[in-house]
């Protein structure tokens, strides 16, 4: 049976997010938005477009006037105004309106692009988000942040800007590589430790189906992750205060991925940089070690990485990439730590030195207390 979860600002509901196991019933969705005598347009990159535009294509047409598509070659290096850029021109040629629709069809990539573009293109058209990877069904694509990476820094250029609705089709996940697929539970995980411990034990005690897919399992996870997440948006939706919470491991887990030109996948990199946060949280004395061990043992139970050992990394550029991240506060790292599991806050103290000692520590294998 289908989920439904509704996202609220200041009381009053703005949009849904649907949980289903197809794209059949994405139709009475979109028709809810009145668009028999608008324009369509379907946003996609290489990949999910070779899987999925034809059928969306189908299914969309009666819906509409007009379905058009975008398709971008796949990869985080796309990300880019440059390609944003092309999809302006592409509107403006086909004479889109703000009454039309644009459909972003993929995964974080896409989703973040396609909003960026709906939020600033005639200052806003209407979009809807059909996130088809796990992370993105439950991370990205809820929320409203979007955007772009500057060059090589991450997310520099965006917009607050909400999707009519999300609609998720589960049964995506099973055309998903296995690192794409697992890179989703580096985000999972995450939700979990900043703020349900409950939660937290759920996914140790499921990790089976969710390593095999189980569908229900699957939709079970994604939904408990949209609910923490639509909660924490609805406190904050501009991400003054509460919602920065979500950025466990994000402020050296963004700074590895650059450091890596993007060769690790997002929700690996952000594994990495909770591990980090986990050791300097017991460093000010709230976790045990043993906790930290824990902590990356579940995420090494879902094939993430849990070190830096043996990768060529600086740390001074490391450190220094921190400092260029959009969660700086006046010269000052919003750094994402653990009183407990399940329980997180922002610390504006923590050190360039003890960002350092935290990336040897994990350089060296988790071996030294």
């Amino acid at each position: 049976m289908a989920e439904r979860i509704t996202v609220h600002l200041n009381g009053a509901a703005i949009y849904d997010i649907v949980l289903e196991t197809s794209f059949e019933p994405l139709v009475a969705e979109v028709e809810k938005l009145n668009v028999k005598n608008r324009k369509l347009c379907i946003v996609s990159d290489s990949n999910v477009a070779a899987l999925y535009l034809d059928q969306l294509t189908n299914c969309l047409a009666p819906c509409c006037r007009q379905v058009d598509s975008f398709i971008f070659p796949a990869g985080e290096e796309q990300k880019q105004l440059s390609t944003v850029n092309q999809l302006y021109e592409t509107l403006i040629l086909r004479h889109y309106d703000r009454s039309d629709l644009l459909v972003a069809l993929g995964g974080g990539v896409v989703g973040d692009l396609c909003g960026f573009a709906a939020a600033t293109y005639l200052r806003g058209i209407r979009f809807i988000q059909i996130p088809t990877t796990l992370l993105a069904q439950v991370d990205s694509s809820i929320g409203g942040k979007t955007g772009v990476d500057f060059q090589a820094y991450k997310n520099m250029v965006g917009a607050f800007h909400m999707p009519k609705f999300v609609y998720t089709n589960t049964s995506t996940l099973l055309t998903l590589g296995d690192d794409q697929y697992l890179s989703g539970m580096g985000e999972i995980i995450k939700h979990a430790l900043i703020k349900n411990i409950d939660y937290y034990e759920w996914i140790k005690q499921h990790r089976e189906e969710v390593l095999n897919r189980d569908l229900k399992i699957c939709e079970d996870m994604i939904a408990k992750s949209n609910h923490i997440k639509r909660k924490v948006v609805e406190q904050d939706p501009n991400e003054q205060g509460e919602r920065a919470l979500l950025n466990l491991g994000h402020t050296l887990g963004h700074a590895i991925e650059k450091a890596l030109n993007f060769q690790m996948l997002h929700g690996q990199c952000v594994a990495i940089g909770c591990i980090a946060a986990a050791y300097l949280s017991a460093k000010r004395g709230h976790l045990s070690m043993d906790e930290v061990m824990d902590i990356s043992k579940v995420f090494q139970s879902f094939c993430l990485p849990v070190t830096i050992a043996g990768l060529n990394l600086d740390f001074d550029q490391i450190v220094e990439t921190t400092r260029s991240d959009k969660k700086m506060d006046s010269d000052t790292i919003k750094f994402i730590l653990l009183r407990t599991v399940g329980k997180s806050y922002i610390d504006l103290s923590v050190t360039q030195e003890e960002m350092k000692e935290a990336l040897s520590w994990l350089q060296g294998g988790l071996n030294e207390s």
